[in-house]
């Protein structure tokens, strides 16, 4: 337990805001969410890092999938290259996530709307895993087949970028789940430079 303090603090921090935040639309959701550019008076600059820590009050598969995600690579991750350097690449998607999807959405003609949750941060730690990691096992809870990281990896990107352009599926934010993989492709450069793990 001691060796995943940020992860730990990280879903404790999720799990929180989940339990005080009230009906979607609320006040709450209008001051956190990330809300688009467009909408005058919506947008605050902290929401590109608060929309994180949202999930959709009304069920709990939104933060449950976000935090399994979140324990599943982020502790492999925070063990090789420690709780600093983990949060950096956590945050840096989380960061980049809201901004792909404060851009890209708008150009493709989408629906302006606000947006929550984990899901930038957990593409982006998918990511690092997958090239630290990339002959590592992974199973989608939805198709169990074990798939070496670096493959699940590129198929979920695949399929969030066919989605995205398409507009299927809405309702989902997959510029942001893109966008978070670059912020974190952006760190674990770094890394791989300063040869951080082998």
């Amino acid at each position: 337990m001691k060796k995943n303090p940020a992860v730990l603090i990280l879903i404790a921090l999720n799990v929180a805001v989940y339990l005080i935040e009230g009906p979607p639309g609320d006040r709450f959701e209008q001051l956190f969410a990330l809300w688009p550019l467009s909408m005058p008076g919506a947008f605050h600059w902290w929401q590109i890092v608060s929309y994180a820590f949202l999930h959709d009050p009304t069920g709990l598969a939104h933060i449950t999938f976000n935090m399994i995600g979140l324990l599943t690579f982020g502790m492999a991750i925070e063990r090789s290259v420690g709780s600093l350097r983990l949060l950096a690449c956590y945050f840096a998607s989380v960061v980049s996530a809201a901004l792909a999807q404060l851009i890209v959405p708008p150009l493709l003609g989408a629906e302006p709307g606000p947006v929550i949750g984990a899901s930038g941060g957990v593409f982006g730690l998918l990511l690092a895993f997958a090239v630290m990691f990339p002959h590592q096992k992974v199973v989608m809870l939805l198709l169990p087949i074990p798939l070496p990281a670096w493959l699940f990896a590129c198929l979920y990107a695949a399929a969030e970028l066919f989605f995205g352009v398409t507009g299927t599926l809405s309702g989902i934010a997959h510029f942001a789940h893109l966008g978070g993989m670059i912020g974190s492709a952006l760190v674990v450069l770094q890394w791989r430079h300063a040869r951080l793990w082998r």
